[in-house]
């Protein structure tokens, strides 16, 4: 079936009302990052958090009485469950959502709590779709693909529309990969209205399966646990490969540790929080500033469902990766009075203790000195630098223990 701007248009016109036009807004922090005109489409404001409910609405809207009173099924352990869950319980359409028995707890409840039905089948996402099909054939349920559905990706591709009607001199769009469905729509959109337009997809290097299809590559068999769940598809589509080869001009991979940074840089520039398939636009930015250095370039944070201790950990990491948050292990003797002497010199130069531990019965430890591990707050790595200067000074050697930062005796 051919998917075109028209299908695209009456999508948006259907979601009125049904899913929030979420903002497309300029970021001034991101641009001078990057060294481009970013403007960044909100989809993690959406009240399931990501784009995924607008395809799902149009699926479910077109469904015949009859199926819609049979009900539906779908296979996911996050962001398309809850866009299917949120639109089945407003249309009164039962929905039963097959997950991973491994899947987190709060995702589960997330849905349940969206009005689906929840059933936890298999150890991996390709033994919980087993499951869901075999409902489907037995029950006679409407299966609601998470991507390679014309529906689907009609109601994806108005994200597109949306940020082409109000930014139609962008030079680029970037657009995560899964399975294809919302580049797919995107290009579709962003193509009808600025044919000049390049569209560039961005994945994981865990999961680069559209990237290999393209290349004319086998896709690999191993993966690996990646921060950006949303887009840990094995296989993309077969509408949504027909499409990118077609409309977009390249993929690009990122690996884990820049869509890390690129959910910090969201976080503490725009105040955005943007979960790890959400940043994968911007971290392909980040990855590739001089390909489109000077260009107006449109990123879509395509959801913002991460989990909270997670996200947590993302900032400390990127604290201690920036040398905002150090690790200090201090060699001193072991007499009265010295431990003042080190914090002194510490708070002298600006430096915020926030932990610390006295070893003194390490058996690498002379008898009469004593090993003090610090962990220090700082402003960046030339405070660090002052820091150590300063205990080396006052005779107090001492070395980072965090490894990327190097060492220093």
């Amino acid at each position: 079936m051919t998917i075109t701007i028209n299908d695209i248009q009456m999508a948006s016109e259907a979601l009125s009302g049904r899913v929030l036009r979420t903002p497309s807004l300029p970021s001034e922090v991101i641009s001078s990052a990057v060294g481009a005109d970013v403007v960044v489409k909100l989809e993690n404001l959406q009240v399931t958090g990501s784009f995924k409910s607008r395809g799902a609405y149009i699926k479910l809207s077109k469904l015949t009485p009859e199926q819609k009173q049979t009900g539906v099924v779908a296979v996911s352990a996050g962001n398309h469950a809850q866009g299917v869950a949120y639109h089945a319980a407003n249309l009164g359409i039962p929905a039963t959502i097959f997950m991973p028995e491994g899947t987190p707890f709060t995702k589960v409840e997330r849905t349940e709590a969206l009005g689906a039905r929840v059933i936890l089948q298999g150890a991996s996402l390709s033994e919980a779709w087993a499951a869901a099909e075999s409902m489907v054939k037995t029950e006679g349920k409407v299966f609601i693909h998470p991507f390679d559905d014309p529906d689907i990706i009609a109601g994806q591709g108005t994200v597109g529309l949306e940020m082409l009607t109000e930014h139609p001199d962008l030079d680029v769009l970037i657009v995560p990969i899964g399975g294809g469905g919302l580049i797919s729509g995107c290009a579709l959109a962003a193509k009808a209205l600025n044919p000049e337009i390049e569209v560039v997809g961005v994945q994981s290097s865990l999961y680069p399966a559209m990237a290999k299809v393209l290349a004319g590559e086998s896709i690999p068999d191993t993966a690996g646990a990646t921060i950006a769940e949303g887009i840990a598809v094995k296989a993309p589509g077969i509408l949504t490969r027909e499409i990118v080869s077609r409309l977009v001009s390249d993929v690009l991979l990122v690996d884990e540790i820049t869509i890390e940074k690129a959910v910090q840089l969201y976080l503490e520039g725009p105040r955005v929080v943007a979960e790890g398939a959400g940043a994968a636009a911007l971290a392909a930015l980040m990855d590739n500033a001089e390909r489109f250095k000077g260009r107006q370039v449109g990123l879509i944070v395509s959801g913002g469902n991460m989990d909270s201790r997670l996200l947590s950990s993302v900032l400390m990491r990127g604290l201690v990766r920036e040398g905002r948050l150090v690790s200090l292990r201090i060699k001193l003797p072991d007499i009265p009075g010295v431990l003042s002497k080190v914090s002194r010199l510490i708070g002298d130069c600006g430096g915020n203790i926030i932990e610390v531990y006295h070893q003194r019965l390490n058996y690498d430890v002379p008898i009469k000195e004593a090993d003090l591990d610090v962990v220090v707050e700082t402003l960046d790595r030339n405070h660090v630098n002052d820091i150590l200067n300063a205990l080396e000074s006052g005779g107090f050697p001492t070395r980072l223990l965090d490894s990327e930062q190097g060492r220093r005796r």
